[in-house]
């Protein structure tokens, strides 16, 4: 018969294995868990205390989960293989005779893996229990908002200030207690009536109530001593006696009368100036002390405020007489003003009337002359402009002369040029006549030549009877060398005649 595999026989370390994944599963996750936590809580005040516990809580929740899969795991191994083995030790009992006691003996083996797996179930559950205890009991403090929280450690002493976040608080090894840093008020109430608890005494005896308003702030440099220098309750064991112990004997020292009008500013410094140099010794500031109602007897109250009023009224009355006296006074002031305005402006007028004359007197001085030599002025500039007129036709005049004494002169000028150019060009006429009349003479033919040349272009056909001697064919038409000679001699005479009668006219 095949013995079943024991969890201590073969596999003695199988169990303990899955229980050592498990928790370093859970370590894991509780690391992780931590280092979220710190991170959240790092970040000061972007996070709230109420998110921030949150987060714990679902940090310790999944690492309760994780030991549970890992104990449920655990549990179901155990029981598989104590089946296994029940299952084995019944199958060998229907085989043999004996299977009462093969089935007795499986029952003893799953008590014996019970009884091994015990310690391990009993380590689960402790840290299952310590888990829930976290959950309920986080160990960690969150620093209210306004306050600064003081942990103190109990075994080294060392104090830390914590103003926003978390702050780990170990049971049994941290204190912390929470200070306020924001400004408190407080406001006594044993004192406040006349018909109350403690009433104040004035000076005449006559009990009174009084409210005040006691504004106060712990010393932000020695809140590590004050942690653990102060009670719990610092208004009614600190404050309050102090306070009690000076308002009692500073209103025993004043009337009536003085506490509730003339006297309240002064009694108010007096009992700020003394509370603040008391509370400075145990670590508190004190911002101000502010005096409200006043609460007196309903009689004296009514009598007060009778003679209150009928003071208000004879200083009403005496107000009133002195500005009745003081509106007199005003209209004598302002009729003598009145009286001594209107005299002033008479004389100011009859000055500026007289001013006045004056100056059109000194004006008339100054104008008489002032029309003489205007008038000599304007006598002068006529003078001056009949002057100058005559200089400008005298002007005028030269100058027309100017211009045709020079516009002879040129025309003569001109007239000589041109009678110069024109016996300049008959000479030359004569000379060019006369050298062509010799040229000519000593060259017939060119006569003949210089006829032929003009007429070349009008004339093609020339029909003349031929010379008898044989000479040149226009011969007949031109004439002969006499007859040219002659007729030279007559152009260069007509010409010289033209000539000198040109001459003759242009001198006319």
């Amino acid at each position: 018969m095949t013995q079943p595999d024991l969890p201590d026989s073969k596999h003695p370390t199988a169990a303990p294995s899955g229980v050592a994944s498990s928790d370093t599963a859970a370590s894991r996750s509780s690391d992780s868990t931590g280092g979220t936590e710190q991170g959240r809580s790092d970040q000061g005040g972007q996070a709230g205390p109420s998110a921030q516990r949150a987060a714990l809580a679902q940090g310790v929740k999944r690492l309760g989960e994780s030991l549970s899969g890992a104990f449920g795991k655990v549990s179901n191994a155990v029981f598989k293989r104590t089946a296994r083995q029940g299952a084995g030790g019944r199958a060998a009992g229907f085989a043999g005779s004996a299977g009462g006691q093969s089935s007795g003996e499986g029952l003893r083996r799953v008590g014996r893996g019970l009884l091994r797996c015990a310690p391990w179930m009993l380590g689960v559950t402790a840290v299952a229990a310590a888990i829930g205890l976290l959950v309920a009991h986080p160990p960690a403090h969150e620093v209210p908002r306004g306050e600064v929280s003081v942990r103190q450690n109990l075994l080294t002493g060392s104090v830390v200030e914590a103003r926003s976040g978390t702050l780990l608080v170990v049971p049994g090894l941290h204190t912390v207690r929470d200070l306020p840093l924001r400004d408190r008020s407080y406001q006594p109430t044993r004192f406040a009536r006349a018909d109350g608890e403690a009433p104040l005494q004035s000076l005449e005896g006559l009990s009174l109530g009084l409210d005040l308003t006691v504004r106060w702030a712990l010393d932000s440099s020695r809140m590590a001593a004050l942690a653990s220098s102060l009670p719990d309750d610092i208004e009614g064991e600190v404050i309050a006696p102090a306070l009690q112990g000076i308002v009692y004997r500073q209103i025993a020292t004043h009337t009536v009368r003085e506490i509730f009008s003339t006297q309240r500013g002064p009694i108010q410094q007096a009992l700020e100036a003394e509370l603040r140099s008391k509370l400075a010794a145990d670590g508190i500031v004190l911002r101000s002390v502010q005096i409200g109602n006043v609460d007196l007897p309903q009689d004296y109250r009514t009598g007060l405020e009778t003679l209150l009023s009928e003071g208000l009224a004879s200083e009403k009355m005496r107000y009133t007489l002195e500005l009745q006296e003081k509106k007199v006074r005003q209209t004598e002031l302002e009729a003598a003003a009145d009286k001594v305005r209107r005299e002033t402006a008479a004389e100011a007028a009859a000055r500026e009337q007289v001013i006045a004359a004056r100056g059109q007197e000194e004006a008339m001085k100054h104008v008489l002359p002032f029309k003489q030599r205007q008038v000599e002025q304007r006598q002068l500039e006529a003078e001056a402009d009949r002057v100058s007129r005559i200089r400008m036709a005298e002007g005028a005049a030269q100058a027309r002369s100017i211009e045709a004494d020079g516009e002879a002169k040129a025309r003569e000028k001109l007239a000589d040029a041109e009678a110069y150019r024109q016996t300049r060009i008959g000479k030359v006429a004569v000379e060019q006549m006369a050298a062509e009349g010799a040229l000519l003479s000593r060259h017939p033919l060119l006569i003949q030549k210089a006829m032929a040349d003009k007429l070349s272009d009008k004339v093609q056909v020339i029909i003349a009877p031929p010379p008898s001697d044989g000479g040149f064919i226009g011969k007949t038409l031109l004439g002969s060398r006499e007859t040219g000679q002659n007729a030279a001699a007559g152009a260069s005479a007509d010409g010289a005649q033209t000539a000198a009668a040109r001459t003759q006219q242009e001198q006319e």
